[in-house]
């Protein structure tokens, strides 16, 4: 397997480059610079009511950083109706040495059985996060993930999420597409400018309803203590399930989990910085 220098890669992003694989068995990457490039205008994100709902319900649990060798192996995996990948074990390595750096970072998403559903990843420099990829094995997993992202750019003052390519998924979130020219104008302002991505995290803990901690269920049988008790019950497997994937993902301990943003919180701080 050859090796990317992590550093070539930063430099890279810079400029406005980024590498992909023609298949996920291809040792090789190239390096690609759209004539278009697709963003999410963060202050026009556009969050659907129907996933405002989903959020609210608190039928996911939300972290970052928790698991990320195994979110970016899960981009990478064959699924229904995605069957070649572009991420080769070239990228998933240079990614890893990345994130182990500080420089790239995941969005993981939990069902309540403690199974990671949906999460993505993406590389930081200053005030400009480039998403990479996402993955999603339950309905709305991936968008939940996307909906915390946002809502942790917003709050740690980020300026730019690149996307690369623009889809019909991402263009109902209030994705567009921007020149060449335009984008490294964008570029060039958003990695100058300082951003900090564990802001919500301390935002969430300030808030009394903010963390998944004082998530009651829906039944109502937990409540105050218990809620947090039981969270963290219910979500113990998750770390049992990273490690099976990586040992690097063995970290990922049950109250570490259930102390993420809860969904309510999510859909509160898009709507105040709408």
């Amino acid at each position: 397997m050859r090796r990317l220098d992590t550093g070539l890669l930063l430099r890279a992003y810079a400029a406005g480059l980024f590498p992909m694989a023609d298949t996920r068995e291809d040792e090789d990457v190239f390096w690609v610079e759209p004539r278009r490039r697709g963003i999410l205008p963060l202050d026009r994100f556009h969050l659907p009511r129907s996933l405002a709902k989903v959020l609210k319900q608190e039928r996911f649990l939300h972290s970052h950083d928790r698991a990320f060798e195994r979110v970016i192996a899960l981009c990478a995996a064959e699924a229904r109706g995605r069957e070649e990948s572009w991420i080769n074990p070239t990228i998933i390595d240079a990614y890893c040495r990345l994130h182990a750096q500080g420089h790239a970072h995941s969005i993981e998403t939990w069902n309540r059985d403690g199974e990671l559903v949906g999460g993505l990843y993406g590389v930081r420099i200053g005030a400009a996060f480039f998403g990479e990829s996402m993955f999603s094995r339950e309905t709305d997993a991936s968008k939940a993930a996307l909906a915390h992202l946002v809502a942790r750019l917003r709050a740690g003052g980020f300026l730019l999420l690149d996307t690369q390519f623009l889809t019909a998924h991402l263009a109902r979130f209030g994705g567009t597409e921007v020149r060449r020219s335009v984008y490294l104008g964008l570029l060039g302002e958003a990695i100058r400018a300082p951003a900090d991505w564990g802001r919500l995290d301390r935002l969430c803990a300030q808030s009394a309803s903010g963390c998944a901690a004082g998530i009651v269920s829906p039944t109502g049988a937990e409540a105050g203590a218990g809620a947090a008790n039981g969270v963290a019950a219910r979500f113990a497997g998750a770390a049992a399930g990273a490690a099976a994937l990586t040992g690097a993902d063995a970290g990922a301990r049950a109250e570490d989990l259930a102390g993420g943003p809860s969904g309510r919180f999510i859909v509160q701080l898009l709507s105040q910085t709408s």
